[in-house]
């Protein structure tokens, strides 16, 4: 009898669900994250800022550009728990080479293994939408998203405790990681494999479909049902019968040209928006300054209060940020604000927040003022992007959320790439660290000038709200589900 609920249980969406859960949580507690700058120029790596700043963080870019758009093709033909357990396998060997290895070259190798590993990602969400049905999506999301949240937030106060009270020390505290994430590699071993992916492994039989999670054609089902068309789309019956033909032809060949050729054609399909190209313009911008400002901070703290003479509270303060950004990105959940009308405007506004925040974490020379606008930056990004994904979810079923979502990614890596190369790379520019955050500080102003101009001119020829539901009285928008799926997978 116990054998039998045990089985029973293993088939439902809360098994794998709890599985993800501990793998999220595990996985994502990492208490020496805040502390690496001081960990690499200490005694223990020996290695100067220059050669951290210029020489080592860069890898991590390139490399993780360089293997997205395989892992991202791979994650769906291996039909993801592959991809899951290879990515804890490269978070081990990271960990890994960064407690026993030492010098320059054997550094850039561990920023190449981590560009691996924040690269297959894509395989955390993908999988759970793969092996969970269709009505659980909204639980199993937020439950999945929370176990992240508490492991980054834990980490980060946990390092901060061992550090300000020197209960490990570094090289221990990598031990510790290293246990943690061995218990996430187990986890993700038991995880059930999924029968069918999005794109090359579609097709069931009638035996697989029982208890079996939702299909894509039910996901596009349920988005062509639900979501809002999006200005300069197709009509809905055209996007389907699009996606039907898309469906059929990749069902008879199933072959790398057919999902290829599929993928082109909804991406067109999407792009063809002018509301989307804004609010995707905006995350692949903003997203490439939110990485470079993450990546380097660390070296504007070390710079403007050495932790040689002062003892860092850096994990308190990514806790802080992470904490607020959370709370920011889940009360605009709340907010009755008509983003479609407000919303370039309020890009424009809170960036050039995000750029005001910059300059002063640069030129106050203050440690603390430094911490308190790397909060603000951090909690305004995670309300920024929340509403940008919630825009962009609106007219947009699972299967063209993932591609548009991966492809502004990309864009932004592509332009991080760019910034990378020039301005910190040792072969470029190699400008110090100061500069470096002045030139943050004027792209988030750029950016913020382009939209506040854009919402002006959006919001002044709109017309009002009444006056359209009077010319189109059938247009109707029910996206509110969906756009909470899609917000917890990010946040």
């Amino acid at each position: 009898m116990k054998m039998e609920t045990l089985k029973r249980w293993m088939r439902d969406w809360k098994y794998p669900t709890s599985l993800l859960c501990i793998y999220g949580f595990c996985s994502t507690v990492k208490p020496l994250e805040p502390f690496l700058i001081p960990f690499l120029t200490g005694p223990d790596k020996n290695l100067t800022m220059e050669q951290v700043t210029s020489q080592i963080f860069p890898v991590w870019t390139y490399s993780y550009l360089t293997v997205l758009v395989p892992v991202f093709l791979l994650t769906d033909w291996l039909r993801y728990k592959p991809i899951v357990v290879f990515q804890c396998v490269a978070l081990f060997i990271t960990t890994a080479m960064l407690l026993w290895c030492n010098g320059v070259p054997e550094m850039q190798a561990v920023q190449f293994t981590y560009g691996v590993v924040t690269s297959c990602d894509v395989a955390y969400f993908t999988y759970l939408y793969s092996i969970v049905d269709l009505k659980h999506y909204l639980k199993a999301t937020s439950y999945c998203r929370t176990a992240q949240l508490l492991g980054y937030l834990t980490g980060s106060v946990l390092g901060q405790i061992l550090v300000s009270l020197e209960l490990m020390s570094y090289n221990h505290i990598l031990v510790f990681t290293l246990v943690l994430t061995g218990i996430a590699l187990s986890t993700s071993v038991l995880l059930p494999m999924p029968k069918t992916s999005m794109f090359f492994h579609k097709k069931r039989s009638a035996s697989d479909g029982e208890g079996h999670a939702g299909t894509e054609e039910d996901v596009q089902s349920n988005g062509q049902k639900d979501g809002a068309e999006l200005d300069g789309s197709k009509p809905q019956q055209q996007m389907q019968e699009d996606s039907s033909d898309c469906d059929n032809s990749s069902s008879k060949t199933g072959g790398c040209g057919d999902v290829l050729l599929r993928l082109w054609r909804d991406f067109l399909q999407c792009f063809s928006s002018r509301t989307l190209l804004i609010w995707s313009a905006w995350w692949a911008l903003a997203t490439c300054g939110y990485n470079q400002t993450v990546n380097y901070v660390q070296s504007l703290w070390e710079h403007v209060e050495p932790s040689s003479n002062f003892t860092v509270y850096n994990g308190g303060v990514e806790a802080l940020s992470n904490l607020f950004g959370a709370a920011a990105a889940y009360g605009i959940g709340f907010s009755s604000a008509d983003w479609s009308r407000w919303g370039e405007v309020t890009l424009g506004t809170l960036s050039a927040l995000e750029g005001g925040a910059l300059f002063a974490m640069v030129f106050s020379a203050n440690i603390w003022v430094c911490y308190c606008g790397y909060i603000i930056f951090k909690s305004l990004y995670m309300l920024l992007i929340t509403i940008a994904m919630y825009q962009i979810a609106a007219g947009l079923n699972m299967e063209r959320y993932a591609l548009v979502f991966g492809a502004n990614t990309f864009c932004a890596l592509v332009l991080q790439t760019i910034i990378t190369s020039v301005v910190v790379d040792s072969s470029g520019l190699g400008l110090d660290i100061v500069t470096q955050f002045t030139i943050y500080g004027t792209y988030f102003s750029i950016i913020a000038l382009i939209f506040f101009l854009s919402g002006l001119h959006t919001t002044m020829c709109r017309k009002p709200e009444k006056e359209t539901q009077r010319e189109n009285p059938e247009e109707t928008f029910k996206v509110e589900d969906d756009a909470q799926i899609i917000i917890g997978t990010k946040f």
